[in-house]
């Protein structure tokens, strides 16, 4: 079992840069793929980041390729995601995952964090 806390968002404005953190518990951090997924107001659940349990590997779509990075600290226990050129379309409640591989669907991670609101100001 494997429990995530997201934090870090907040009301920025367009252009801003902001760092989400997700806190894992759990001796097995490093054995899972991390993943970032966003939900906006009346739309489904799309996929954001990805990182491999090493850290090696990362994944993104084009829609955040080149402005997002996610990363990690398995000594800390944490998946960070720094977003930068903010836009008022990445509004959402941003989700942090955990699964036993990285995943571009919500269907192939098996841990959920409550997510965290962010939202961007034109």
């Amino acid at each position: 079992q494997v429990q995530l806390v997201e934090s870090g968002g907040g009301l920025v404005q367009a252009g801003d840069s902001l760092r989400l953190s997700c806190a894992a518990s759990g001796r097995t951090f490093s054995s899972y793929a991390m993943g970032w997924f966003r939900q906006a107001p009346g739309k489904e659940r799309e996929f954001v980041a990805a990182i491999s349990g090493s850290g090696g590997n990362t994944y993104y779509p084009d829609s955040v390729k080149g402005r997002f990075t996610i990363s990690r600290d398995n000594a800390k226990n944490t998946v960070y995601l720094q977003m930068s050129t903010l836009k008022p379309e990445d509004t959402a409640v941003y989700y942090c995952a955990a699964g036993g591989a990285p995943s571009y669907s919500q269907y192939g991670m098996q841990y959920w964090g409550k997510g965290t609101l962010v939202t961007v100001s034109s």
